[in-house]
């Protein structure tokens, strides 16, 4: 039995999503900057687009890091969160969900500010493009990230866009590391790379036990098309997992001298691919903190992802959880 209180902990911006399906037409009328990206704006930026909308809005609980840590949680591990919520219902409903998800609320730190909120545009093609103001969120200082928010943790997921503020970013991983920790880093988005792309690069050096990215990320990491399992021994080169999800074609895993090629999970239809990389960091993480061979994490990172692009929003309805679970000792098994 393991001495740590929990498992994982994720750490990121808890956001409420907003999802609205729209045509492609909405962008291109609409939205400025690149489809499936993700970019920061005001909230009016969003009560703009809400109101061009025209109601048909779906609100879920979300948040990179935070889908990751309860899909986790959902399938049995032991996890908590670190992020700023806000002072509203909005930020009461948060924390309600996160805990009726299995989740510890306990590390959440406070603010009297709106919480954040994400729109995400989902095309027909199941692309989603996001717009976020982070509210409370955006408030989390570097002073506020104490020894005490990863005592008893064994292992830190960090998302991407935590790293749009740097010392926070710096103060997170130091702190987590300190606390005897290890770590994932998921990308998130390819403007975050574009951002902090050198940050990224060092953090690697220094040791990431886990680095997930997708084809855009990956390219804007290294700067280059080349094959994505060469990206993904690329990745290893610094001494921890790579992770190069494809979507529907797969990923490719490399550990050391390993390579692993892992199938997509398919699907009928596809609804909406929110969620659906964190998701599969959700499955992959089970398995690599329950001692899963590499392969098996990623099957079980594949079977979570494809769950969610079926279902609106990164939220997988409660009745699919006992097969998934089950799904996963069976995976334990070999």
């Amino acid at each position: 039995m393991s001495s740590h209180s929990f498992d994982l902990i994720g750490v990121g911006n808890p956001i409420m999503d907003l999802l609205a399906l729209v045509p492609e037409k909405f962008l291109t009328d609409h939205v400025a900057g690149e489809k499936g990206g993700m970019v920061l704006v005001d909230d009016g930026d969003i009560v703009q687009l809400v109101a061009k909308l025209g109601g048909n809005i779906a609100v879920t609980p979300g948040g990179s890091a935070a889908n990751a840590t309860i899909g986790a949680a959902r399938l049995g591990l032991r996890t908590t969160y670190l992020g700023k919520i806000g002072g509203d219902i909005t930020a009461r409903q948060y924390r309600e969900n996160f805990s009726a998800a299995g989740g510890d609320a306990s590390r959440f730190k406070h603010a009297m500010l709106p919480n954040g909120r994400c729109l995400s545009l989902i095309t027909p093609d199941g692309q989603r493009t996001m717009r976020t103001h982070l509210g409370a969120a955006m408030t989390l200082s570097p002073d506020e990230i104490q020894p005490t928010d990863f005592a008893g943790v064994r292992h830190a997921h960090i998302e991407g866009y935590l790293m749009f503020n740097p010392a926070l970013a710096e103060k997170v991983v130091r702190t987590a590391r300190a606390a005897g920790c290890t770590i994932s880093i998921d990308l998130s988005s390819f403007e975050v790379v574009n951002l902090t792309r050198d940050w990224i690069l060092a953090q690697l050096d220094a040791g990431v036990d886990v680095l997930f990215a997708n084809e855009d990320e990956i390219k804007a990491l290294y700067q280059t098309d080349r094959p994505y399992d060469e990206l993904a021994r690329q990745l290893a080169d610094h001494g921890g997992i790579g992770a190069v999800k494809m979507g529907k074609d797969g990923a490719w895993l490399a550990r050391d001298r390993q390579l692993h090629r892992v199938e997509a999970v398919s699907v009928p239809r596809v609804t909406d691919t929110t969620g659906a990389g964190d998701a599969w960091a959700a499955g992959f993480l089970y398995g690599f903190l329950r001692g899963y061979p590499l392969p098996a994490c990623g099957a079980l990172g594949s079977l979570l992802g494809a769950e969610t692009v079926q279902h609106l929003g990164p939220v997988i309805p409660d009745m699919h959880w006992p097969r998934l679970r089950k799904h996963a000792e069976t995976l334990a098994q070999g």
